[in-house]
């Protein structure tokens, strides 16, 4: 019984295929919708985590300042010293990695070529903190450090647009007014959180770069990286604790510093989009109503059209809940065959999107499923009136129909 009604239904699908195509439309276009939003959001919600995490293991971040970003009161605000590094390096139990850093944007030349880049003078800690490795050379030894050595370890970008295919390790750039040996050559990392281009930037020694670009010995922030098995929150309030020491801050005066925890903001950031993903997806479900009602109109023309047919079937013997399930089934094939072609077209849009976008595809196999179970669901649901209106047509009536 069953496999005669999927039978009929689709001879029914098939004899008017042009309405049946413009019925499911909804279906189509909802399920379709729903798949991209939620696939495209989890993609968005990994690339934006995998982005962050770019920026170094458990990464904490120390500037001058109450607040970071726009805004900020780092104006005149007390900065920090290669002092302040080495006292959270030994006082503060839990930290893999303690990085002092100046940054400041220079003009690279390398025989006849420049480049605009940044200089950060740090330590070998910044690699740690940053989860940099190198490709080639070497890191900075402890003589090169403590004396303020002119080496430097430059980023892909850099070695690209200077010195082309060639192995720079062992030439010499020019940084302002002094040359600089390359001795390392980072890994490339692509893209950052915030679009930046993590490989167009040049390491050197901290001293290095206090003497011969800043002129100070100030320390424009501190990169710390916290042990996977710490509490990060503890750490945190250790780590303003102890500053608060090193600068005389009374109980009733603000912090002049501000510590950043970078898993925190990928936590915010991946929540973010989560909720516009939802409602994104809540909207586009909208359309899966719309197809729903589309299937109760399409099968109510069809019982009108059908009502001598209905007719001779119960007269010659048919029962209701044949006929019943007979345009029940005819609905749930529509909406599923609506299902199916919005998977379809959901998977060809997210793989065109997340390839044009540099997104990583994630395919969720219950997504996918759930949104097809909905579909079929819907056919039950509006095509059940339709259904029962056909089962409980009186059958001498019916005959007489025109």
């Amino acid at each position: 019984m069953w496999i005669n009604a999927f039978i009929l239904a689709l001879r029914e699908i098939r004899r008017h295929l042009m309405r049946s195509f413009l019925t499911v439309l909804g279906i189509v276009i909802g399920v379709g919708a729903v798949v991209t939003m939620v696939t495209l959001g989890n993609g968005a919600t990994l690339m934006v985590s995998e982005r962050i995490s770019n920026l170094g293991s458990n990464l904490l971040v120390m500037r001058p300042g109450q607040r970071l970003g726009a805004g900020s009161e780092r104006a005149g605000a007390h900065t920090f010293s290669a002092l302040d590094a080495q006292a959270l390096q030994e006082q503060i139990f839990g930290l893999k990695a303690v990085a002092p850093a100046v940054s400041r944007p220079v003009t690279l030349v390398a025989d006849n070529k420049n480049w605009s880049s940044s200089v950060v003078g740090t330590t070998n800690g910044y690699l740690i903190t940053g989860n940099w490795t190198l490709a080639d050379g070497r890191e900075f030894s402890t003589d090169e450090l403590q004396a303020g050595r002119s080496v430097c370890i430059i980023g892909e970008t850099v070695r690209r647009e200077l010195f082309g295919a060639i192995n720079p390790i062992g030439d010499r750039i020019r940084v302002r007014n002094f040359d600089c040996q390359i001795i390392g050559l980072l890994a490339p990392k692509g893209q950052g959180g915030l679009g930046l281009d993590q490989d167009d930037r040049v390491l050197m020694p901290l001293l290095t770069a206090q003497r011969r670009l800043t002129g100070s010995n100030n320390v424009d922030s501190i990169l710390m990286s916290v042990r996977d098995v710490a509490n990060t929150q503890q750490i945190i309030g250790d780590i303003k604790a102890l500053m608060r020491e090193r600068r005389n801050l009374a109980e009733n005066v603000d912090n002049n510093f501000s510590v950043m925890d970078t898993r925190q903001i990928a936590e915010t950031l991946s929540g973010t989009v989560r909720t516009l993903t939802g409602l994104l997806g809540a909207v586009a479900a909208v359309s899966l109503l719309v197809g729903g009602i589309g299937i109760m109109n399409i099968m109510l023309v069809s019982v009108t059209e059908r009502t001598r047919e209905i007719g001779v079937r119960l007269a010659i013997g048919a029962l209701e809940r044949e006929v019943l399930l007979q345009f029940l089934i005819e609905a749930v094939v529509l909406s599923a065959l609506g299902g199916v072609a919005g998977l379809i077209l959901a998977f060809a849009a997210c793989y065109g999107v997340t390839a044009l976008m540099g997104m990583p595809f994630l395919f969720d196999p219950m997504v996918n499923l759930l949104a097809f179970l909905f579909s079929a669901a819907i056919g039950v649901i509006f095509g059940f009136a339709p259904a029962r209106r056909a089962a409980r047509l009186d059958p001498i009536d019916a005959l007489r129909h025109e």
